[in-house]
């Protein structure tokens, strides 16, 4: 009997590997793609990710982000990061450092999905595997969280991501937000000649036409190469509970509000720590209270700036107030380090 088996080889399914490994306890990751996975991701990590990946023996190579800048027209708000930066990083290279980290371990991968869970007094069994725990890190549209019968509707407009890669310059070592009525675009910096550009909002619109609705991005991006186009959502998730007896859910299949704030790295890590440390305090009862600890700022966070945009006068209100009280975004900001 293995002790945790961990279903979903993302970034999160791979930190709950990684930490259980250098706790000494034996891990299996049960994952159908082969590494690198590429996925539509804002590809920007937050200074506490960056500081998660690190305190994982993770190092990532990427652009170092000073902070984040609002911008609607000609109007613009910003505020640095205080302290270590953060980091702009393809998803493949993030992917790829996690998993040759968790090789470097021991950690055995094998090709293939967990399917349906059988769970004892003292055992979990899947994908032909018995272990002790199992971690759900399958993603967004978790199929555990829908097996295991924790899936909650969730109530209200749903919002999708798009993103794409265009082959510039970046122009600012900030993640800038730009804002209109009904969608915001997300450019981070990933490389010496390359930027994306994540598409958030309610429509489903190809990613060339929401960018129409941001003139001076488009004219700074030009005519520049692009690659091609993924696509996430619905991204508003929620499960009853990060718990189901010897299963516990990380990263996104445990929940998700939106990508708003750019956080979903440094939440997958965090979660994934915090499971397994409950499981290696031999604690598991803990870890619902843990999870709620470790994810509520950024769910009131992202569910104020949510509901702020859902409207759109008060969309229109988010910049020019970001720009007249500096020190309030500055704190918003900072909450995300």
């Amino acid at each position: 009997m293995i002790d945790i088996l961990v279903a979903g080889g993302g970034p999160a399914g791979l930190a709950a590997a990684i930490r259980a490994a250098t706790a000494g306890r034996e891990v299996v990751v049960v994952e159908p793609r082969a590494a690198p996975v590429d996925k539509a991701c804002g590809e920007g990590i937050m200074p506490s990710g960056v500081a998660a990946l690190r305190a994982l023996g993770v190092t990532v190579p990427g652009s170092e982000l000073r902070g984040i800048r609002y911008v609607e027209g000609t109007r613009r708000a910003e505020a640095g990061f205080r302290g270590p930066p953060g980091l702009g990083v393809r998803r493949t290279a993030l992917h790829e450092a996690l998993h040759r980290r968790a090789l470097d371990l021991g950690v055995r991968i094998v090709t293939g999905r967990v399917g349906e869970v059988r769970q004892g007094a003292d055992s979990v069994r899947a994908a032909g595997l018995t272990a002790r725990w199992l971690i759900a890190a399958d993603g967004l549209h978790s199929p555990l969280r829908r097996t295991l019968g924790l899936d909650r509707p969730v109530a209200g407009p749903r919002r999708y991501g798009l993103r794409r890669h265009y082959r510039v310059a970046p122009w600012t070592d900030f993640v800038e937000v730009h804002w209109s009525r009904r969608c915001e675009a997300y450019v981070t910096p990933v490389g010496d000649r390359l930027v994306g550009v994540a598409v958030l909002s309610g429509d489903r619109r190809p990613h060339a036409e929401h960018l129409s609705a941001f003139p001076a991005l488009a004219d700074a991006l030009g005519d520049t190469e692009a690659g091609p186009v993924r696509g996430a959502g619905p991204l508003r998730q929620s499960a009853r509970s990060p718990r189901t007896g010897r299963v516990l859910l990380v990263g996104d299949a445990a929940g998700y509000v939106d990508a708003l704030t750019g956080e979903g790295v440094a939440l997958a890590t965090a979660t994934a720590s915090a499971a397994v440390d409950c499981l290696t305090a031999d604690r598991p009862e803990a870890y619902p209270a843990r999870w709620s600890q470790l994810t509520r700022r950024h769910r009131l966070l992202t569910q104020g700036l949510l509901g702020a945009a859902r409207h759109p006068l008060a969309a229109r209100l988010i910049v020019p107030a970001a720009h007249r009280l500096p020190s309030v975004f500055a704190a918003a900001v900072r909450a995300l380090q």
